[in-house]
C-alpha cells in the first residue's frame, strides 16, 4: 500500500528536494561551510592568514609558474594538529622566488627572480648538505595579488570571514528578533507599542550607517564586525514574529493550552513558535546573504576585517584600480566569490519559501 507523508515538515522535504537549483544551492553553501572551516587543508599557501609575500611576483596572472627556494626555520614553534588545521602552520618555510639555479658541490647558485630574463641576480649559498635549502617549482592557480601574495589561498580562507558572519549575524539576529518579536505579539499592548516604536526608530536608520556606528564604537576588528552586522539585522525578524504570532495566538491550540493553565513561555515556545518558524526561515536565508554583503561593503570601506586577515570585501578594495589595468580579474574574482554565494542563499530561501508555503 502506498502511504504518502503527512506531517508538514515531511510534505516541505518533499517539495524542496524537487527544486533542483534550491538543492544545487544548499549543497553548494555546505561545501563553502566546509571549506571556511577546513580553508588551511585547501590552501596551496597554509601560512597563517595566507600571508606569504613575494613582491618580485606581484599580480602574475593565473596559471603563473615559477621555481620557489626554499629555506627552512630554524627557530620552530611548537604547534597541536588542530592549531595548525584551524589557524594555519606557524613553521612554513621562508620563499624566494628565482629564474633557475645551479647545485656545485656545497654550494647552490641561484639566479633570483627578475622580469627581464637579461638581467641577471645571482646569489651564492653555501648548502654543506644540510638539507636546509631545497627549490620546488609552484603554479599559483589563480595568480598573484599585488603582494605577491597567492590569490586561490586567500580566497578560501577568506570564505570563513564571509561565512561566519553571516552566521554569527543570523544567529544574534534570531535571538534578539524572535525574543521581542514574541513578547510584542503575545502581550501586546504598552509592550507592543514601546517594542514597535524601536523598530519603527530602528527600521529608518540606514542599516550600513548603523553598522558603521557600531563598528566605530565596538573598535575595528574581526568579531567586533560579526556583532555589529547582528546587531542590525534582527528587526524584520522581529516584524515577522510579531505578526505571525498575533494570527496564531487566537487560534483553539492556544486557548486550550491557556485553559490548561500552561505559562506563557511554555505557550510561546513549545505551542506557537515552532508553528511560525517557516517564515523566520526564509528570512534567516535572506539575512544570512545580506550579511555577506555588508561585511563585504565593511571590508571595502577598510572597517571590517583587518589586514592581514583575508577578506573577499578587502580583496576587491585592494585591486579595483587593476580594473584599468588590464588584470580586472584580481577583484572580479572575489567579486564572483561574493556573487556566487548570496546568491545561492537567495535561491535556498526562494525554494524553502515554496516548500514551506502550505497553499501550493
Amino acid at each position: 500500500m502506498d502511504t504518502k507523508p503527512t506531517s508538514l515538515s515531511k510534505l516541505a522535504y518533499k517539495k524542496f528536494i524537487k527544486n533542483k537549483i534550491g538543492v544545487f544551492s544548499f549543497w553548494y553553501i555546505v561545501l563553502c561551510g566546509f571549506i571556511a572551516i577546513f580553508a588551511y587543508l585547501f590552501t596551496p599557501d597554509n601560512s597563517p592568514y595566507a600571508n606569504k609575500m613575494h613582491l618580485e611576483i606581484h599580480t602574475k596572472p593565473p596559471l603563473f609558474k615559477t621555481n620557489i627556494l626554499h629555506k627552512k626555520k630554524l627557530n620552530i614553534t611548537k604547534q597541536s594538529f588542530f592549531n595548525k588545521l584551524f589557524f594555519g602552520d606557524n613553521n612554513t618555510t621562508l620563499e624566494t622566488p628565482i629564474n633557475n639555479y645551479i647545485i656545485k658541490n656545497d654550494t647552490l647558485k641561484i639566479n633570483l627572480y627578475t622580469e627581464n630574463k637579461s638581467i641577471i641576480k645571482q646569489k651564492n649559498i653555501i648548502t654543506n648538505n644540510n638539507n636546509t635549502y631545497f627549490v620546488k617549482s609552484k603554479t599559483f592557480i589563480l595568480g598573484t595579488d599585488k603582494y605577491g601574495r597567492d590569490l586561490l589561498s586567500r580566497l578560501l580562507i577568506g570564505t570563513r570571514i564571509s561565512f561566519f558572519v553571516g552566521f554569527i549575524a543570523v544567529f544574534l539576529s534570531l535571538i534578539i528578533g524572535i525574543t521581542i518579536g514574541s513578547i510584542a505579539g503575545y502581550f501586546g499592548g504598552i509592550a507592543d507599542k514601546i517594542i514597535m516604536w524601536l523598530i519603527n526608530v530602528t527600521w529608518s536608520i540606514p542599516t550600513l550607517l548603523m553598522v558603521i556606528a557600531i563598528t566605530l564604537a565596538l573598535g575595528k576588528g574581526f568579531w567586533q564586525v560579526f556583532i555589529a552586522v547582528g546587531l542590525t539585522m534582527w528587526v524584520e525578524v522581529a516584524r515577522v514574529v510579531r505578526g505571525q504570532i498575533m494570527s496564531v495566538k487566537q487560534q483553539q491550540f492556544v486557548e486550550a493550552a491557556n485553559a490548561l493553565g500552561y505559562s506563557n513561555f511554555r505557550i510561546i515556545t513549545k505551542h506557537i513558535l515552532p508553528n511560525i518558524m517557516g517564515p523566520v526561515i526564509v528570512i534567516s536565508a535572506a539575512n544570512f546573504a545580506a550579511a555577506i554583503l555588508i561585511e563585504s561593503g565593511l571590508s571595502f570601506l577598510g572597517i571590517g576585517a583587518q589586514p592581514p586577515t583575508p577578506s573577499w570585501g578587502a580583496m576587491i578594495k585592494d585591486h579595483y584600480n587593476y580594473i584599468i589595468l588590464g588584470k580586472a580579474y584580481l577583484a572580479v574574482i572575489p567579486g564572483l566569490a561574493i556573487m556566487s554565494l548570496v546568491m545561492a542563499f537567495m535561491l535556498v530561501g526562494n525554494a524553502l519559501r515554496d516548500a514551506l508555503d502550505v497553499k501550493n
